[in-house]
């Protein structure tokens, strides 16, 4: 079970510094206009949450019940 609590532990603190990046991404963008930042990927991070969301929203109920899960998974103590 310790192991197990490890594991969990180690993907918990990889998920953080994925929405981290993913933070860090869309201020860039918004403080950049758009523009290529130096030292970071030309990728658009905003247009691919945007993309995201769109898929959701295409979805209707069913993508609401994803979101739900997602949440409620993410935020599982």
């Amino acid at each position: 079970m310790d192991i197990m609590m490890k594991v969990k532990g180690w993907a918990k603190a990889i998920a953080d510094v994925g929405v981290s990046l993913i933070a860090l991404g869309i201020v860039l963008e918004i403080l950049f206009k758009g523009q290529g930042v130096p030292f970071w990927p030309n990728i658009s991070v905003i247009g691919n949450i945007q993309g995201v969301v769109q898929g959701f929203s295409d979805q209707g109920l069913l993508g609401l019940v994803a979101i739900w899960i997602l949440y409620h998974i993410y935020n599982r103590k």
